[in-house]
């Protein structure tokens, strides 16, 4: 019997209200038990908030003001009790449910019509994905009205969180590998090890329930499917690497450029990005670069994309973004931007999974293959002096710092962990004024958690935004700052509280960019506020003119894009 939508948006609110992780695998294992095997993948993707399989190409795109346009149709509520609703709640679906009890008596004639089941969600979700060109948005905009109007509140909740990527449960893939080797009685590793190869745990779990264990150890690397990156933890310094990796490591340059998975199969060649998206139109050089280079017929290779200017000086990370967002007037940007590959990985080659072998083993293998594509420059050493100095090296290069490597490191798909270890210089902290603030998400739907962070014009007085955030305080200072902020509250616009600028806070961050999103034309990269500045007034705060400083100082060792 088809497993209805029902069930399994049930099942999504047991998983939100319970906070006991063994309690929430159990739930789910029952669950994925019951389905008939072509249901399970499409389950478990939809349980995790994706409507396809991570590694599947295909997107929605559907913005939420498309969302929002076909809630109202439906309901026919006025859209202050929907706002009113996401004020309680903190979250789309929750709001969502709660418009569409409101206006149950208006719908209930199509409530009962048919039951929604796993498959048709899918199918219906494949058909909405597959519409482009002209007039798509009113032809999704039917195909999503009709599938909504067939839903329930609850199912209405989940639907939409679907849509937005984030179902918002705690249930993550971790607990969910745990849960298919529950439910179909295989080993743990197994299932682990499976999921990091073939890179989606759905279809891993689809192996798992109609040939069990031995059909999982059959599974190996598909060229062209992408596979989860290994992600590394931050060091606090070079010392701090060391003691981790047990006294010695392998120290490479960590370039400020877009990791890429490069997939190789003959001369057919595609460019994964770090979200497993196909990059392969934007980069037509580092394909043929690719062909030209790697040895062997199959093949699985990470590394880095910079862009570079015309005396190879790599140029700042949000130039390089154009690239990836280009798929026109491509032959045009190659010349206007070009890039360069460092490759630093490989995880298969002609047949063979490499992952479990020690690094310096997979860089050997790749230095073997690599052609004349560069590896990322390395530097394998047990003594502190001879690493800072490379750190050095790599900061004068333009370079972001270094990465440290655990020799005998395997390659563990996903998994951020020590054996990969970042090591960057901060820039010197701001102290900036928090000028307007919004309401979060989820735990932090209560707080005004997301600020507006702004230098002062050390000429005119005014407050300039440079930045926004939601990184840094505890809930504690979350509550406090809420309060403080309230009582200097000016107005409301869209969702946004101005305040009187008096509250200063340290700020740390990664870059500063160029950006057209604020007036004063740059933007803090990965803002963090640091510390509360209670010692400091408004009229002390870091000015826009600092800010500037350190924005054109980037430029005495990174290069700038022709256009600057």
């Amino acid at each position: 019997m088809p497993t209805s939508f029902k069930a399994l948006a049930e099942l999504s609110e047991k998983l939100e209200a319970t906070t006991k992780r063994l309690a929430m695998v159990d739930l789910v294992a029952d669950f994925l038990k019951n389905l008939e095997p072509l249901e399970v993948e499409p389950a478990i993707s939809m349980l995790l908030g994706r409507a396809f399989p991570k590694w599947s190409p295909r997107t929605l795109e559907v913005s939420w003001a498309t969302l929002s346009d076909i809630i109202k149709r439906i309901t026919g509520v006025e859209w202050n009790v929907f706002s009113e609703a996401f004020r309680k709640t903190g979250d789309v679906g929750s709001a969502t449910k709660i418009v569409f009890e409101e206006s149950k008596v208006k719908r209930q004639a199509t409530l009962f019509e048919r039951t929604l089941t796993v498959m048709e969600i899918r199918r219906s979700l494949e058909s909405i994905a597959e519409i482009s060109g002209y007039g798509s948005r009113e032809k999704k905009e039917r195909l999503i009205e009709s599938l909504l109007s067939l839903a329930s509140p609850l199912e209405a909740k989940y639907l939409i969180r679907i849509f937005i990527s984030g179902m918002r449960t705690g249930f993550y893939e971790g607990l969910m590998e745990q849960a298919v080797s529950k439910a179909f009685q295989v080993p743990l590793e197994t299932v682990q090890k499976a999921s990091m190869t073939l890179g989606d745990i759905g279809e891993v779990a689809a192996v798992a329930k109609t040939e069990g264990k031995e059909g999982l150890a059959k599974i190996n690397f598909k060229v062209f499917r992408p596979v989860s990156l290994m992600l590394a933890q931050i060091a606090n310094g070079i010392a701090e690497a060391l003691k981790e990796h047990e006294g010695k490591a392998a120290f490479e340059y960590k370039l400020d450029g877009a990791r890429v998975q490069i997939h190789k199969l003959g001369v057919d060649v595609r460019i994964f990005s770090r979200r497993l998206t196909d990059v392969t139109e934007s980069l037509p050089e580092i394909v043929e670069m690719t062909r030209k280079n790697v040895g062997g017929k199959e093949a699985i290779l990470e590394g880095e994309v910079i862009a570079v200017d015309a005396n190879g000086n790599p140029i700042p990370f949000q130039h390089l973004m154009r690239r990836f967002r280009r798929v026109h007037a491509i032959e045009d940007m190659t010349e206007k931007l070009p890039v360069k590959l460092y490759l630093f990985d490989i995880l298969y080659f002609n047949g063979e999974g490499l992952i479990t072998l020690p690094y310096l083993r997979r860089r050997q293998i790749l230095a073997e293959n690599a052609g004349e594509i560069p590896l990322t420059k390395q530097l394998i050493t047990d003594k502190a002096e001879e690493a800072e100095r490379f750190l050095k090296e790599a900061i004068d290069a333009g370079h972001e710092g270094l990465m440290a490597k655990k020799l005998d490191s395997p390659y563990t798909p996903g998994i951020r962990g020590k054996r990969w270890l970042k090591i960057k210089p901060v820039l010197e902290p701001l102290d900036l004024v928090i000028v307007a603030a919004e309401y979060g998400y989820g735990r932090r739907r209560e707080w005004l958690s997301d600020y507006y962070l702004a230098a002062r014009d050390a000429e005119t007085g005014e407050f300039l935004t440079v930045g926004k955030t939601f990184k840094g305080l505890t809930d504690v200072e979350f509550a406090e700052m809420t309060g403080r902020l309230k009582e200097l509250a000016v107005k409301k616009e869209h969702g946004r509280v101005v305040v009187v600028p008096k509250i200063v806070v340290e700020v740390t961050y990664n870059e500063i960019q160029k950006s057209p999103k604020y007036e004063c034309g740059m933007a803090l990269r990965f803002a963090r506020i640091n510390r509360i500045r209670y010692d400091k007034a408004p009229e002390e705060a870091d000015t826009i003119q600092k800010v500037r400083e350190i924005y054109e100082r980037q430029f005495l060792k990174k290069g700038r894009y022709k256009s600057e």
